[in-house]
């Protein structure tokens, strides 16, 4: 049976805004950030789009997207969490090594990509393994990223573009592989 996981980043973060680096550290959704949220959530409402489940990041930037985008029942999965940036926590995005960042956190007491990847593609598996139809599953940015990256060998379109705030990801599931087939980024 062919299943469909919504896969979507969180609103705009005050972090965000100042160009700080945040994965597993936190930061409130700015009144932009609310906004983008509000927009996917009349993306799904036009769409007549209806969740069996949802989940989201333990992060509060996530759960507060996903409350805002439906509200209904859901669960926070630390599989969904962003990628852990280790010292860099905080810091200055200028700091970022060029891409692809590779194993480059592991020495400042962050995660390897490939741990990474695989953490999102089995948490993934998880939740579509459920007895569910629809998922939403509210991420991160370069969670979604990897988890595409991860999948990019089964899916005939890409995203080459930063993965912008609410970006939607529609993945089919089925036989326990997931299929990229649409790509959503209101233009806010």
């Amino acid at each position: 049976m062919k299943k469909t996981l919504y896969l979507m980043r969180h609103g705009q973060t005050l972090f965000n805004k100042r160009k700080k680096v945040q994965g597993w550290c936190d930061s409130p959704l700015t009144a932009l950030g609310i906004k983008q949220a509000k927009a996917a959530a009349n993306y799904f409402k036009e769409h007549n789009i209806v969740f069996d489940q949802a989940f989201s990041s333990t992060s509060e930037r996530a759960s507060d997207t996903l409350e805002i985008v439906t509200e209904m029942p859901y669960t926070r999965l630390k599989g969904l969490k962003e990628w852990n940036f280790g010292t860099f926590e905080g810091e200055s995005e200028d700091l970022n090594p060029p891409l692809p960042y590779g194993d480059f956190f592991v020495k400042y007491g962050g995660e390897d990509q490939e741990e990474f990847q695989e953490r999102m593609a089995a948490t993934c598996k998880n939740i579509m393994e459920g007895d569910n139809g629809v998922v939403l599953a509210v991420s991160h940015g370069a969670a979604c990223r990897n988890f595409m990256r991860y999948w990019e060998h089964t899916s005939s379109i890409e995203q080459q573009e930063r993965i912008g705030n609410c970006c939607i990801l529609k993945f089919e599931y089925e036989n326990k592989k997931f299929k990229l087939v649409d790509i959503v980024n209101h233009d806010f």
